[in-house]
C-alpha cells in the first residue's frame, strides 16, 4: 500500500494520541499563538523547525533531516510529512491534516503546501535562520505564492516556548533524575584502565535505564589534555591517574532535556590545587547566575555579574562567553532550545518558570578543562535548580 493508504488505515486502528500532555495544553499554546500572529500582522505561519512543530502538535520522531512542515493559522494545523513519517504524524501530531509526500522525491512538496498557505490567508511568516527550511522550498513558495506576503517572522515562538508551564517543568524535572542517573555511572567508571568511551557507555546505559528516550545529544565525556579542546567528545581515549575526566549528560522526558556537566578525577583520586581553584570558579560565577537570575532583571544583567565573578580565571581559561541557554522540548543535534541566551547584550529580562541550562566549563589551552553545572528554573527570587549536581569536587 501506498502511504495515503497506510495514514487512512493507522488513523482507523490508532484511537489513542501518543502525547506526554493534554490537548488543553496544546491549546494554550495556540491561543497564545495566535495573539503573536495578530500583533505581527500575520494570517499564516510556516513552521519547519522540528522542536517548534513539536511543541505545537506533540509530533515526536527520530528523524529529523528530512523536510518536515507545519502550516498554522488560528484554528487550523496542516503537517507535511515525507511518506515515511506517516506513521509518527498520525500516532502522535494534534492536528487537522497530514499531507504526505514521497520520501524519494521532493516533486509532491511545494504543490500541496502552496495551496494548504494559499487558503490560509494572505499573509505568510517563516523563519529563515532556524533549521530544517530548505532554500529550495522557500524560492518555490515565493514563486507559486507571488500575489502572497512571506516575509522573515523569526523569533514569533521563542518568546512563548521561553517560559515552561507546570507540565513542561515536570517534564524536565524528571528528565533530571534521569540525567542525575547517568552522571553518577559515567563518575564511577571513569577509572584507570577504562576508555572514555568506556565511560560514555556507562552514562548511556544508565540513561536508558531511567528511561530516557532517544537523546538530543549523545553523552559528552572527554578527559586529560583533550578536555581543553571545547566540543571534543570520547574517542578510545585511556584514562590515566591524576587526569579529570569532563562529563556532560542530558537525558530526555517527552523530548524535555535537563542537562548537567560534572567533573572528575581519574578513579576519584584528589584533585590538584589548581582543578579545584578552577571549579571553585564554576560555582562563584553559578552562584553570581542564580542571584541575578530574578523577574526583571535582564539576561545581560546576569551575564555581567557573572563576568565578575569570572575575572580572576580570564586571562588563562577559556569561555564562550554564554553563561546559559534555555532548555525544553528538542531534537538532534542538540538541547539547546535558542530561544534565550545569558550573554551580554542580550536585554530579554526573566520572567518566572523560564529554565537555563548554566554550561559553567572553564578550559586551560593545552592541559585540560574543568565544568559543572546546574539546570535552573527563575523563580520569584532567583535561580533554583532542578538538577542535583555534586560540586564537592572544589572541596577535596
Amino acid at each position: 500500500m501506498d502511504h495515503s493508504l497506510y495514514q487512512e488505515r493507522l488513523r482507523a486502528a490508532i484511537t489513542t494520541r501518543e502525547s506526554g500532555f493534554a490537548e488543553a495544553e496544546f491549546r494554550q499554546r495556540w491561543q497564545a499563538l495566535d495573539q503573536k500572529l495578530s500583533d505581527a500582522g500575520l494570517d499564516t505561519l510556516l513552521i519547519t523547525q522540528p522542536a517548534e512543530i513539536h511543541y505545537l502538535t506533540g509530533y515526536n520522531t527520530f528523524e529529523v533531516s528530512v523536510h518536515t512542515a507545519l502550516a498554522y493559522s488560528p484554528g487550523r494545523l496542516v503537517l507535511q510529512v515525507p511518506s515515511i513519517e506517516t506513521g509518527p504524524a498520525i500516532a502522535t501530531a494534534l492536528c487537522d491534516e497530514v499531507l504526505g509526500y514521497r520520501w524519494e522525491s521532493t516533486d509532491d512538496i511545494v504543490e500541496p503546501l502552496a495551496q494548504t498557505l494559499a487558503g490560509m490567508g494572505r499573509r505568510i511568516g517563516y523563519s529563515g535562520w532556524g533549521p530544517g527550511l530548505r532554500t529550495g522550498v522557500l524560492d518555490a513558495l515565493r514563486l507559486r505564492l507571488n500575489d502572497h506576503t512571506l516575509q522573515e517572522a523569526d523569533g514569533l515562538l521563542a518568546s512563548l516556548r521561553r517560559v515552561k508551564s507546570a507540565a513542561e517543568i515536570d517534564c524536565l524535572f524528571r528528565s533530571a533524575r534521569m540525567t542525575e542517573a547517568g552522571i553518577k555511572a559515567a563518575s564511577e567508571a571513569a577509572i584507570a584502565g577504562a576508555t572514555d568511551s568506556d565511560v560514555a557507555a556507562a552514562a548511556a546505559r544508565a540513561l536508558h535505564n531511567a528511561g530516557s528516550e532517544f537523546m538530543s545529544m549523545q553523552p559528552i565525556i572527554v578527559a586529560g589534555q583533550r578536555s581543553s579542546i571545547i566540543h571534543t567528545n570520547h574517542h578510545r581515549y585511556p584514562l590515566t591517574p591524576g587526569e579529570s575526566v569532563f562529563i556532560e549528560l542530558g537525558g530526555v522526558c517527552e523530548r524535555y532535556t535537563a542537562p548537567l556537566m560534572h567533573t572528575v578525577m581519574v578513579g576519584h583520586s584528589r584533585a590538584d590545587d589548581h582543578r579545584r581553584r578552577v571549579a571553585r570558579g564554576c560555582r562563584e560565577v553559578y552562584h553570581a547566575l542564580v542571584g541575578a537570575m530574578r523577574p526583571g532583571r535582564t539576561f545581560d544583567d546576569a551575564a555581567r555579574e557573572a563576568e565578575t565573578a569570572f575575572a580572576p580565571l580570564a586571562d588563562e581559561a577559556f569561555f564562550s562567553g554564554v553563561f546559559g541557554y534555555t532548555v525544553g522540548a528538542t531534537f538532534p543535534p542538540s538541547w539547546v532550545e535558542g530561544s534565550g541566551f545569558i550573554a551580554r547584550h542580550q536585554r530579554t529580562p526573566f520572567e518566572e518558570n523560564m529554565v537555563f541550562h548554566l554550561p559553567l566549563c572553564f578550559r586551560l589551552p593545552g592541559q585540560w578543562g574543568v565544568g559543572f553545572s546546574e539546570t535552573v528554573r527563575v523563580t520569584a527570587s532567583g535561580g533554583e535548580p532542578l538538577t542535583r549536581n555534586d560540586w564537592s569536587f572544589a572541596d577535596v
